[in-house]
């Protein structure tokens, strides 16, 4: 097994399908739409799938 440690910064804000970082966004923003690609993220979803590809 192996233990990978990632740093939750950032993870909601960084498009998940292209990588693109849209910013800050307050926490009562839980979806949002990437201006580079189109994608409609869920913030939530979008972070697990970024912390996932780490």
């Amino acid at each position: 097994k192996q233990l990978v440690t990632v740093n939750p910064r950032k993870t909601s804000q960084i498009c998940s399908s292209c990588g693109y970082d849209d910013g800050k966004h307050t926490l009562d923003i839980r979806q949002w739409i990437c201006p580079n690609c189109g994608i409609n993220h869920d913030r939530d979803i979008n972070a697990a799938i970024n912390i996932l590809n780490v």
